[in-house]
């Protein structure tokens, strides 16, 4: 049994335009590393952070609440130490706070030899994405930890949905160097929503998973339309209507915000198109005086990986 692991935690995107706060799917290039080391001394420290400007105080760092709370229930006769080397800007949009949530659990599951299976993790995880995020969901956990596309089928009790990856579908990103907090893009949505608006999403998530079992990149194009956050949330995203236009118009199946934003996200059928929607991406931000970065990614179909 290894006494310590160095991981890639990978970013995510939630939501992927209709499915709030259920569908999600697992970046493949962009990611936190961490490193976690089993000691004699009992209790879980977060001894190094490189990166971003996070806190140590293992209840007050979201690695260090999911890490507390599943070592807490298994009660090992050890402790941890762990080490993150943060590559995810927290508050991009991309799952910063969920890859070191899922990361830290990830780690310590593996030196113990696996004690625990990938929804058992999930559900710890969650205890330090409740702490960033105000509210208990998995919809960026759940990809991060199964890989691929997931859809959450329910919190309480936790039930995550293993969805196929169409082979030749890839994600292109970009991120404004701005900060959108969860929690305060989550206090812009309504109570509540009009029925109309209701049947329209719900039958959009419907046809989208179908689209994912079936391949039908078509399908996938017309179901990726979101009427419950985005109205309210790309208020928040300078020159969103923009990029989104433009995109679609270069060739993107869909675009829309990633997780809570600022990042935004499309689907293309092939990597020579999401190429193309990058190239438009930085066209449409180079007029702004708003730094940027883009990526191109195919759909990491494992999740965490053990470096």
């Amino acid at each position: 049994m290894s006494t310590a692991i160095k991981i890639f935690s990978p970013a995510t995107v939630a939501n992927v335009g209709c499915g709030f706060d259920v569908l999600g799917f697992c970046l493949d290039t962009i990611g936190d590393e961490m490193l976690i080391r089993k000691t004699t001394a009992k209790g879980i420290k977060i001894t190094k952070i490189e990166g971003f400007d996070l806190p140590y105080d293992v209840k007050e760092n979201v690695a260090g609440i999911s890490a507390l709370a599943m070592y807490e229930d298994l009660k090992p006769n050890c402790g941890f130490e762990i080490e993150i080397y943060k590559k995810i800007k927290p508050g991009s949009g991309i799952g910063s706070s969920s890859a070191s949530a899922a990361g830290s659990v990830f780690g310590i599951n593996a030196i113990l030899g696996f004690p625990l299976n990938k929804t058992e993790l999930t559900f710890y995880a969650m205890k330090g994405e409740a702490f960033a995020s105000k509210s208990e969901h998995a919809d960026n956990l759940a990809p991060a930890i199964f890989g691929g596309f997931t859809l959450v089928k329910s919190t309480h009790p936790l039930r995550i949905l293993e969805l196929p990856t169409p082979k030749n579908l890839y994600a292109t990103l970009i991120h404004p160097q701005i900060e959108i907090k969860t929690s305060e893009a989550r206090a812009l949505l309504p109570d509540k929503l009009k029925l109309s608006s209701a049947i329209r999403q719900w039958a959009n998530i419907g046809s989208l998973v179908h689209g994912l079992h079936t391949s039908d990149y078509e399908l996938i194009k017309e179901s990726m339309t979101d009427v419950v956050a985005e109205p309210y949330r790309k208020e928040l995203i300078p020159y969103f209507d923009k990029l989104k236009a433009a995109v679609l118009k270069a060739g993107a199946l869909g675009c829309a915000i990633s997780g809570s934003g600022p990042s935004i996200f499309a689907l293309s059928k092939g990597k020579k198109t999401a190429k193309i929607v990058e190239q438009v991406m930085n066209h449409v931000y180079s007029e702004s005086d708003i730094p940027f970065e883009t990526y191109v990614s195919k759909i990491n179909q494992e999740g965490i990986k053990i470096l």
